[in-house]
C-alpha cells in the first residue's frame, strides 16, 4: 500500500483517526474479513478487531451472517447524518446540564461572580458574546488595556454601543463605530457588556471582571443603559430628502454631542475651517440662527435619527 493517508473528515463527529482510516479501508473493499483489512492497512488482527469493534458501535459498519465474519461499510452520507444526529443531542444535553449547574452556583453565589486574571477576562468577555442569541449591548470608553469589549461579535446577534467620545478620537475610530449600531455620549460612566439583557459584565480594573446575573442590580444596569441610550447621540443619520446631506448630517450629529469644531474636524478628518464652513451652510439650509437652534429644527425634521 501507498503511504498517502488523507486528511481526517470525522474527527468533527467523535471519529478518531484510525476508526476512520479503517473505515476507508472498509469503503475500499466491502465485505472484507479481519483479515483482509489487516492486509490493507498493515496493522495486527488485535488492532483491526478493536477499531472494527468502535466502527460498529458508531454505526459505521455492521457484520454479514455467515463464516468467516465479514463485515460492510455504512453508506458515508446516512453515517454522517447519523453521528450529526448524535452530536447535536449531546450538545443539547450538555446545555440542559449546564442550566441546572448554573442555576446549582447562583443559589450559593448569588448574582456575582468575579474572574479575575486578563486571560480569565478575555476568554469570559468571547464566551460572552459568542453565546449571545439575540441583543448585545455596550458602554464603551478608555482604556483599553486587554481589548476592547466589541473586538469580537457574534454572527446575526444585534449589537447597540454607546461610545464614549474619548474612544472615537481618531477618524478611523469614526469610521468603524458608524458601522455599527451605535451612538456617542459625553463621559460614559462605565465600561459595561450586556447578553440578552439576562447577564452583565462589568470590568472593574485592567484584569478583574463582575459578571451579575439576574438580580435587581441587572435590572438598574439595563435601566441606565436604555437612558444613556436615549441620550446619545447617533454617528449614522439616516439618509433624508431634506436639506442636508449625509456629511452634513454627521456634522450636526456630532455638534449636537457638544463636541468643539476642532474636535468635530480631528474626528472626521478635515480641517477646522471646511468644519466652520459646512456649519454655515447648514445654518442657512435649516435657517437657524445657532447651532443649537439648528440641532432643534434638525431634530424635529427627523434628520439626525
Amino acid at each position: 500500500m501507498h503511504n498517502y493517508r488523507p486528511a481526517p473528515v470525522l474527527e468533527a463527529l467523535g471519529v478518531c483517526s484510525e476508526d476512520e482510516q479503517l473505515y476507508r479501508a472498509l469503503l475500499a473493499r466491502p465485505e472484507s474479513t479481519t483479515t483482509d483489512l489487516s492486509n490493507d492497512t498493515g496493522w495486527p488482527a488485535t488492532r483491526v478487531g478493536r477499531h472494527l469493534r468502535s466502527l460498529l458501535s458508531l454505526g459505521l459498519a455492521s457484520r454479514m451472517p455467515g463464516r468467516p465474519a465479514r463485515y460492510v461499510p455504512a453508506v458515508p452520507e446516512a453515517a454522517v447524518e447519523l453521528l450529526a444526529l448524535r452530536k447535536q443531542a449531546a450538545i443539547v444535553a450538555a446545555r440542559v446540564g449546564a442550566s441546572v449547574l448554573t442555576a446549582e452556583f447562583r443559589a450559593k453565589h448569588d448574582a456575582f461572580t468575579v474572574i479575575r486574571g486578563a486571560e480569565a477576562v478575555a476568554q469570559r468577555f468571547y464566551q460572552a458574546q459568542q453565546c449571545a442569541q439575540n441583543e448585545v449591548l455596550v458602554l464603551d470608553r478608555p482604556p483599553y488595556v486587554v481589548v476592547p469589549v466589541e473586538a469580537r461579535r457574534a454572527p446575526g446577534v444585534t449589537y447597540r454601543t454607546i461610545f464614549d467620545m474619548a474612544s472615537l478620537s481618531e477618524p478611523t475610530d469614526l469610521v468603524a463605530a458608524r458601522s455599527t449600531g451605535c451612538r456617542m455620549l459625553r463621559d460614559v460612566p462605565l465600561k459595561m457588556l450586556v447578553v440578552d439583557r439576562r447577564m452583565a459584565l462589568l470590568p472593574t480594573h485592567h484584569d478583574v471582571i463582575v459578571e451579575v446575573g439576574p438580580s435587581s442590580l441587572l435590572d438598574g444596569l439595563l435601566r441606565l443603559f436604555d437612558l444613556l441610550w436615549h441620550q446619545g447621540s447617533p454617528l449614522s443619520p439616516a439618509a433624508s430628502d431634506g436639506p442636508l446631506t449625509f456629511e452634513d448630517q454627521q456634522l450636526l450629529s456630532l455638534a449636537a454631542a457638544g463636541l468643539t469644531d476642532q474636535a468635530i474636524a480631528r474626528r472626521l478628518g478635515v480641517a477646522q475651517r471646511t468644519v466652520e464652513r459646512r456649519m454655515q451652510r447648514i445654518l442657512k439650509a435649516l435657517d437657524a440662527t445657532t447651532r443649537f437652534q439648528a440641532g432643534l429644527r434638525a431634530g424635529q425634521r427627523g434628520l439626525l435619527v
